[in-house]
């Protein structure tokens, strides 16, 4: 899967360049909004401007949410098909229209050389004379037909070559290459014939089932090979014994036959091989009625009454009768073998299987012979796949619109601080304009929780005992209870200290505790429980690993209406909410979910309707000393920005920011260059009588990002200071971080005397 990822590294991905393109249509929102508060012109005038403003920047708003959506719905594309790939016994490669491969399965890789990046037809010089043409006939038609394949026939041998299109000029390449061995490992008896009936090879179980190793098919068949789905004596070292034949695979004159051994349905007294095969088998009607089963298959799917039950009314899932399904092959005479995943109907335990249908015919009636395998682990992996997917997607896109919303946030609040100093508290536009900045700073705390959901949030960790956290917000939590519903606490006498923000975990525990208070309407008792838990082995549940140490746990429970079993792994889901219209935003639990998960820990629910729930925090123990860590802290809000002198180099792509962030440093005493683009700013410093004291730039930007162009000017500059800016914040400079001295770090949104202070801060 690391070549998948390879392709969504580019830059491209990292920043969607759609905010850049629609800033004139930003800027022109954000100045049609505040005109009127200038009172330029008549009021009709004014309403009407406002009007046309906010739908300009809701326009602008609804074009970059859409690029973030395509990204994410791109990067999912490739990942899905990435894993699916890789289950795939043949080479298979997913390439474009153009030829150039996105992503291969490791098969590919090892036969043909096949890696994200390089061209298809390149990949397959030395199997086809003329790769391209060959590629670009199967392409055509796959366009057409949506599906094809062909025998492609080479000096050596023949290869059986599908291509299908799975849509926006992308396509499946499927190489049926011969692969030694391939069967060797199954589980079933398997016969691979070639020319004249000769046998290549005979699998560790066919061989056990004939009791020796044939060179030709009839020293198993001496009268004639049976036709697929027909029921034919087949000779072994002990004697002659009921067999089916199905076929595997078919490439040229090489293709690999099921050797299926059968006692005749329903009689007595036939051949038990059958009932020993070591694969779970069963014999049915088209009807669906269980005519016999294997020792194997009674112990997967549970006692059955041969003749009696019927395989619709014990596995169920295909989205259709599984009847239909039954019919379907049982019509079908020269069909290949049919797969499905079913959910087989159990009361003591989940159970999928992989169900592969065979036609058969026994004494001129049409039978089916089913193959079963036990595919639990793998709808287990498979869903635990798709949450994390869903879960990653979700945050990426949350991180990604909340990035440039910050933008947006530090262009309007900005602008709206230059024009609170242009009015005093007696003008009748000051109000207004307090309220927009009010406003604006209540959309930067949404914001804020998309970033701790997609965990990229600033954290100020701190070794903390939850005992003191918890006790200085009792007071607060009992205010938010309310009366009806009494808060008790419960602590461990020698309970650990962790490491985290104090801030965000209070932040959890509110919102834990409104969730529970929410859920008792009638009133209740809501517990806090802490504890100290040592993890000897991993503790496995809800699709994650707990791994071993030493954790805290915090326990909310509440005795209120309990949350449905269906909806459980939803709840912390950004948006998703059990509340009604206007009673919660769906994203308490997911910010709580994200502060947990970036504070290193993990977060469980469990629940019963009626009853209540339980929600439990697993911290991780902290073994260094109870001290502040300073080195990530946020610079605070400052009263009143003090003036200062220096030259300041401004990086910042985004025209709205790169203005009001000029003006609030000039307004401040600061001689300001501006630069829009980290190119632009070299070239500036090309000039070596140009004085800079300081850097201000932004981290993230199209080409040449930040901490890039930074180390490239501190080679004849090292002695500049550096702030670098970024709408996202934790994990803004990658895994690394910047690694450059005389740096600190301004996350947006910020206001005027944040950003003047910082460089105050800086420069003094």
């Amino acid at each position: 899967m690391s070549e998948t990822a390879e392709i969504y590294s580019e830059p491209s991905f990292r920043k969607t360049p759609a905010l850049s393109r629609l800033a004139p249509l930003v800027v022109l929102g954000a100045s049609l909004i505040l005109i009127p508060f200038v009172d330029l012109l008549p009021t009709v005038w004014n309403t009407g401007l406002v009007v046309v403003g906010v739908s300009l920047l809701a326009t602008a708003l609804l074009v970059v949410l859409r690029g973030q959506i395509a990204d994410w719905s791109a990067r999912t594309s490739a990942d899905v098909m990435a894993l699916f790939a890789e289950q795939d016994l043949f080479p298979t490669v997913i390439a474009t229209g153009n030829g150039d491969i996105l992503t291969a399965n490791s098969r590919a890789r090892a036969q043909i050389h096949a890696f994200p990046g390089t061209r298809l037809e390149h990949c397959l010089k030395s199997m086809f004379a003329n790769p391209a043409a060959i590629l670009l006939r199967l392409q055509s038609s796959a366009e057409i037909h949506g599906k094809t394949r062909e025998d492609i026939v080479t000096f050596a041998s023949t290869v059986p070559i599908s291509v299908f299109s799975v849509g926006q000029n992308v396509f499946c390449w499927r190489f049926h290459l011969d692969e030694e061995g391939q069967w060797e490992g199954a589980a079933i008896p398997v016969l691979t014939e070639g020319r004249n009936g000769t046998v290549l090879r005979v699998n560790g179980v066919a061989e056990t089932v004939l009791g020796r190793r044939p060179d030709n098919l009839s020293q198993v068949f001496p009268d004639d090979v049976p036709a697929p789905g027909d029921i034919a004596l087949a000779k072994t070292a002990s004697g002659q014994m009921p067999v089916t034949i199905s076929e595997l695979s078919h490439s040229g004159t090489v293709r690999d036959l099921l050797v299926l051994p059968l006692n005749s349905a329903g009689a007595q007294g036939g051949d038990t091989r059958f009932a020993d095969l070591p694969v779970p088998v069963m014999w049915l009607t088209p009807e669906g009625e269980i005519l016999d089963a294997n020792r194997m298959a009674t112990k997967l799917i549970g006692d059955v009454s041969l003749g009696e039950t019927n395989v619709t009314n014990i596995m169920h899932g295909l989205g259709y009768p599984i009847q239909d399904w039954l019919t379907r092959v049982a019509n079908q005479e020269d069909a290949p073998p049919s797969s499905e995943f079913l959910r087989l109907t159990r009361q003591d335990k989940e159970v999928f299987l992989q169900v592969t249908l065979n036609r058969a015919v026994n004494k001129g009636r049409v039978c089916l012979i089913a193959v079963l395998n036990d595919a639990t682990e793998l709808k287990t992996l498979e869903a635990q796949f798709v949450q994390g997917q869903k879960m990653q997607a979700v945050g990426q896109l949350a991180g990604g619109v909340a990035h440039d919303f910050n933008n947006l946030l530090t262009a309007i609040s900005g602008h709206c601080d230059l024009l609170l100093l242009r009015h005093d508290q007696n003008d009748s536009n000051y109000g207004d304009l307090v309220q927009i900045n009010q406003n604006a700073n209540r959309a930067a705390a949404l914001v804020s929780q998309l970033l701790a959901f997609s965990r990229k949030q600033t954290l100020q960790p701190e070794v903390l005992d939850l005992r003191d956290t918890i006790s200085d917000l009792i007071h607060l939590l009992n205010r938010l209870v309310g009366e009806k519903v009494r808060l008790t606490l419960s602590h461990d006498p020698v309970l650990k200290p962790v490491r985290a923000d104090k801030r965000q975990l209070e932040q959890v525990f509110m919102n834990l505790v409104v969730n529970a208070r929410d859920a008792m309407p009638e009133g209740g008792e809501v517990r806090i429980e802490t504890e100290v838990v040592s993890l000897s082995e991993p503790l496995r549940r809800d699709r994650a690993t707990v791994p071993t140490g030493e954790f805290v746990t915090v326990k909310v429970i509440d005795s209120g209406t309990g949350i449905p079993a269906d909806k459980l792994q939803k709840v912390f889901e950004p948006f998703y909410t059990t509340k009604r219209t206007g009673e919660g935003t769906g994203l308490g639990l997911s910010t709580v979910y994200g502060i947990v998960k970036q504070t290193g820990g993990f977060i469980f629910v469990d629940s019963v309707q009626g009853k209540g729930t339980e929600f439990t925090v697993y911290l991780p123990v902290s073994v260094a000393s109870q001290t502040v860590d300073d080195d990530t802290a946020a610079l605070p809000e400052s009263p009143s920005a003090r003036q200062g002198e220096g030259v300041v180099l401004l990086v910042e792509d985004e025209a709205p920011v790169r203005a009001f962030a000029t003006r609030a440093l000039r307004l401040k005493g600061y001689t300001v260059l501006e630069a829009g683009s980290a190119e632009e700013a070299l070239h500036l410093l090309e000039d070596g009588s140009l004085n800079v004291d300081a850097f201000v730039t932004d981290v993230v930007m199209p080409g040449m990002d930040g901490p890039t162009w930074v180390r490239k000017a501190m080679e004849t500059r090292p002695d500049v200071r550096v702030i670098f800016m970024s709408g996202y914040t934790e994990g803004a400079f990658g895994d690394s971080g910047p690694e450059i001295s005389n740096s600190t770090f301004l996350p947006k949104p910020f206001s005027l005397n944040q950003l003047t202070e910082a460089v105050f801060q800086q420069l003094n």
